[in-house]
C-alpha cells in the first residue's frame, strides 16, 4: 500500500552537479557541455537561483558530492517534468538543454559581478614561457 504524500518525490528529478557546467574542468573531470558555453566555477546556490529564474522547481542538496571530485560539496535536483509527464518549462525539454540554459545565466547572477574582474589582466605578454615542451630524451649509455 503506497501513500501519496504532498512532498514531491525529488528522487526522480534531474541531478545537476556544478562540475557539469564548469569551464575550468575537462570532459574527463566531469564537464558535460562544451567549454565555450560553460561558465567558470558555478556554485549550487547560483545554479538553484537560475533554475528558479527558469520557473523550474529545484532542491539544493549540500550533503552530496560529485564522485570524481568529492571535495566539492553540493548538487542541485531539478524537476523537468511534472508527475503527469508534462514539461515544467517547454523551452527546456532535456537535461542537456537545462545545463546550457543554466550555464548561460550563471555569469549574469547578481552575486557574480566581483568575480569577473580578473579576466581583464594582460595575459598575452608572450615572454612567460616558450612553446617548447614534451618529453626529455634519456641519455643513452
Amino acid at each position: 500500500m503506497e501513500s501519496q504524500s504532498p512532498v514531491p518525490n525529488i528522487k526522480k528529478w534531474v541531478v545537476l552537479y556544478p562540475i557539469y557546467i564548469n569551464s575550468k574542468k575537462t570532459i574527463a573531470e566531469g564537464r558535460r557541455i562544451c567549454v565555450t558555453k560553460a561558465c567558470e566555477y558555478p556554485t549550487c546556490v547560483e545554479i538553484g537561483d537560475c533554475c528558479g529564474h527558469l520557473k523550474l522547481p529545484y532542491a539544493i542538496e549540500i550533503d552530496k558530492a560529485y564522485p570524481r571530485d568529492f571535495m566539492q560539496r553540493g548538487r542541485v535536483r531539478v524537476q523537468l517534468k511534472r508527475e503527469d509527464g508534462t514539461l515544467n518549462n517547454p523551452a527546456i525539454p532535456s537535461r542537456k538543454q537545462l545545463m546550457l540554459h543554466v550555464a548561460e545565466l550563471v555569469p549574469r547572477h547578481p552575486g557574480r559581478t566581483k568575480k569577473q574582474e580578473p579576466a581583464s589582466t594582460p595575459s598575452s605578454s608572450g615572454a612567460s614561457k616558450s612553446g617548447k615542451g614534451g618529453k626529455k630524451k634519456r641519455a643513452q649509455s
